[in-house]
């Protein structure tokens, strides 16, 4: 018999493996797809930052031919083609083996993603802005592009063992529990919580990479070790000196109450994305981070 942690870590394993092979509920919700509103998902998921080819612009039509390569502790990642090209994109994907990306982070091959790719947030989209979003990736230009893959550093070559991983960390739940929420603060909650990913550079990590949901938002190490994402929680020691005002001056390009330079990091890919939200959303993101309290 297998015993102590070598039990428990196989035992894991075999769990989240067989969930895996299950398809999750992932219907698209009934009802006309929106291109502009798969748009709108897009640029508040900040797809075009990471996917754009080096050196193209991603103006008008995005060319997703991916291509950056991510330098982290673990490793390279390199971000892949997410295009709608048959052969080194999405092109062949169903839309089911899309969501299935997004919602659990597992491939059409039922490999697990690694959390670069911001799954573990995304996996709280609802299911029509999944739908939207293909829609929209769908429609922009294939790019024949190939990405090498990832060249991490042992263990963390090894993919199967992502299992475990997400047995420990991903939980595709809300992460703050506030009680009852108007429905701004309930509107900003699923935009920063979900498609905006806020928490994959503002949260602080453990040794093996997964969010401290205890210090949510409370600030952290960027993902390549070269900067320092702020504390953007409700508390003192983030946002709470701040109005709305300012905080929401600070989403969007132009003049603004204090820069994102003094905010601690360069986000100025963030501010162009959110631009393309109504106005209402950015507020309603505002209004989220102000009733987060700050870090126990």
């Amino acid at each position: 018999m297998i015993r102590g942690a070598a039990g428990i870590a196989l035992g894991l394993l075999v769990l989240v493996s067989c969930a895996q092979r299950q398809d999750p509920a992932t219907d698209m919700a009934p009802g006309a797809i929106s291109l502009a509103d798969g748009e709108t998902v897009f640029r508040v998921g900040g797809c075009a930052s990471c996917h754009t080819t080096p050196g193209e612009t991603s103006e008008d039509a995005p060319h997703l031919g991916g291509g950056q390569e991510l330098q982290t502790r673990y490793g390279t990642f390199r971000v892949p083609n997410i295009s709608p090209d048959n052969e080194h994109g999405i092109g062949t994907w169903t839309e089911a083996q899309f969501a299935r990306a997004m919602l659990r982070g597992v491939s059409p091959e039922g490999q697990h993603y690694y959390p670069a790719f911001p799954y573990t947030s995304y996996a709280r989209m609802s299911a029509r802005d999944v739908a939207n979003l293909w829609a929209y990736l769908q429609s922009l230009p294939p790019v024949r592009r190939e990405v090498q893959d990832h060249d991490l550093r042992f263990p963390y070559n090894n993919r199967g063992a992502m299992a475990v991983w997400k047995a420990l960390y991903f939980h595709p739940t809300k992460v703050v529990d506030l009680g009852p929420l108007s429905p701004e603060v309930a509107r900003g909650q699923y935009l920063v919580e979900g498609p905006g990913h806020c928490g994959e550079c503002h949260t602080p990590r453990g040794g093996l990479g997964g969010l401290d949901h205890d210090r949510w938002l409370a600030g952290g190490m960027l993902p390549d070790g070269q900067g320092f994402a702020p504390d953007i929680t409700g508390g003192e020691a983030g946002l709470g000196g701040l109005t709305v005002e300012e905080i929401a001056s600070v989403l969007i390009p132009g003049p603004q109450h204090f820069s994102a330079a003094e905010a601690g990091y360069e986000m100025e890919a963030v501010r162009g994305n959110l631009a393309a939200l109504p106005e209402a959303d950015r507020r309603a993101i505002v209004a989220y981070l102000k009733a987060v309290p700050g870090a126990r």
